[in-house]
């Protein structure tokens, strides 16, 4: 039952459910046992006070005649046979005792005088397994001779009897109580889950075929929308990241059997007919281009599955990205002044960072600036130091990138412009690389494009204890 509580939602709330019941009727059955109980203390008061003001006025209407007081006594006490009566002279002697209780001596010497409208207090004590209820109060005159001790008790033997019965039915009661309770706290608890029962069958019936089926969020219970509409928001990053993996395998196999046909071709056709040396080494020149350039891209697909999975850790030490700028537009100077475009550096910053992976990142954008650039147009690189973050802008002039693609120019064999060569764009790994390299470094980049510009956008944290460098134009 234990292990079954654990496992069931329905069976753990129908148990607490029950056990809150439990306790509510527990503490309801104690209070209706006190109050019980003190309706019947009330009610015995009640009568002694009755029968204390009789036994007074008989004894001070008859003073002296000791044979009167006990016949009017009598006859006063006829009928009640659960009373008992005591007494007592001031000498001590006793004037009357009537009952079957044999009224202790510590009722009697707790006996206080009889004064209006004040309540005497209640003694108990059991005689052969029965209780009772008694009071005692001294009755004086004017005569010293004419003074009273009186007792009176009441046995309560009716009133346990009632309240035993009343305890029993109480019990089978809340008994009663709790199973009607505990079914319909399980009934409930069950029909209040069935809607995670539905949605349990709706996400059991999805699958990679079927992704395009959500959770009904507006037609189930308030609690459970939020749940319903992190299900769906979860189904849409899966299916985005399926369409995108399949897209990238189809990518993957399409870049890689170009240069491997191209191989085959090449080695097909060099085996056709017997050639010279010179034409064996050309074609193993253009096989190790084929090479080289298939090396490229598993290095690069490996450096992205590193990144991807956390296990890039950058070694971090200041790094001055001017210096790091200005090194890369020296490599890119001569193919930038052969396109007919000017490369630009504006500000200075520094950053905690890995020198290599940051240079790489810079390569990668300021290439892909350079190839995208109209003649006689400039690639300008602005870094801003703005505590405690560093921001650099890589600008160019160009083809403006559609807006439904600029979420996209960073996934990896992704090209904005499908006609164009890919020997000259490479793989189609560079944006990717270059912002798994910025998220490394605990970064963000974007882009974005208009008006026939284009730029990237980095922000990546600053490193203040380096000191500020002298701006100039390259």
């Amino acid at each position: 039952m234990i292990q079954l509580s654990r496992k069931s939602i329905t069976v753990r709330t129908s148990l607490l459910f029950t056990l809150l019941a439990a306790v509510v009727f527990v503490v309801m059955g104690f209070v209706i046992r006190a109050s019980v109980n003190h309706h019947f203390s009330e009610q015995d008061r009640t009568t002694l006070e009755g029968k204390l003001e009789l036994v007074r006025h008989i004894l001070l209407t008859t003073p002296g005649d000791g044979a009167r007081i006990r016949r009017q006594m009598g006859d006063a006490l006829i009928g009640h046979h659960d009373l008992s009566v005591l007494v007592r002279e001031a000498s001590g002697e006793t004037l009357f005792a009537a009952g079957h209780a044999t009224i202790p001596d510590s009722v009697l010497q707790e006996a206080r005088p009889l004064v209006s409208k004040t309540l005497l207090p209640l003694l108990t004590w059991s005689e052969d397994g029965v209780a009772y209820r008694a009071v005692g109060v001294n009755i004086a005159t004017d005569e010293p001779d004419q003074n009273w001790v009186v007792s009176i008790a009441v046995d309560t033997r009716h009133h346990a009897e009632f309240l035993a019965v009343f305890e029993r039915e109480l019990l089978l009661i809340g008994a009663g109580g709790l199973f009607l309770m505990a079914s319909l706290g399980w009934l409930a608890t069950r029909r209040g889950l069935r809607p995670v029962q539905k949605m349990a069958r709706v996400a059991e019936g999805i699958s990679a075929q079927r992704l395009q089926e959500r959770l009904p969020a507006d037609n189930v219970a308030v609690e459970l929308q939020p749940l319903a509409r992190a299900f769906n928001e979860m189904l849409d990053r899966l299916g985005d990241s399926l369409t995108r993996l399949s897209e990238f395998s189809s990518d993957l196999a399409h870049e890689l059997r170009t240069p491997i046909n191209n191989l085959m071709t090449q080695t097909q056709v060099s085996l056709a007919k017997p050639r010279t040396a010179d034409e064996y080494r050309e074609v193993m020149y253009s096989n190790l281009e084929e090479f080289e350039r298939l090396a490229r891209m598993i290095a690069d697909m490996l450096f992205l599955a590193k990144a991807d999975n956390g296990l890039m850790i950058p070694h971090r030490v200041p790094v001055d990205l001017r210096q790091e700028v200005k090194a890369v537009f020296d490599f890119y100077d001569a193919l930038a002044a052969e396109k007919s475009v000017s490369l630009k550096l504006q500000g200075d910053a520094a950053v905690m960072g890995d020198p290599l992976m940051l240079r790489r990142a810079i390569s990668n954008l300021v290439s892909n600036a350079v190839r995208h650039s109209q003649p006689n147009t400039a690639v300008n690189v602005r870094l801003v130091s703005d505590p405690p973050a560093t921001r650099m802008i890589v600008e160019n002039t160009g083809d403006v990138i559609a807006p439904e693609q600029l979420e996209r120019v960073f996934d990896r064999f992704y090209r904005a412009d499908a006609s164009r060569q890919r020997s000259e764009e490479g793989a189609g790994l560079g944006l990717a690389i270059t912002r798994s390299i910025i998220r490394t470094h605990k970064g963000e980049i974007t882009v974005s494009s208009g008006e026939g510009k284009t730029c990237f956008h980095i922000n990546l944290p600053g490193a203040q204890e380096l000191p500020a460098l002298p701006t100039e134009l390259h």
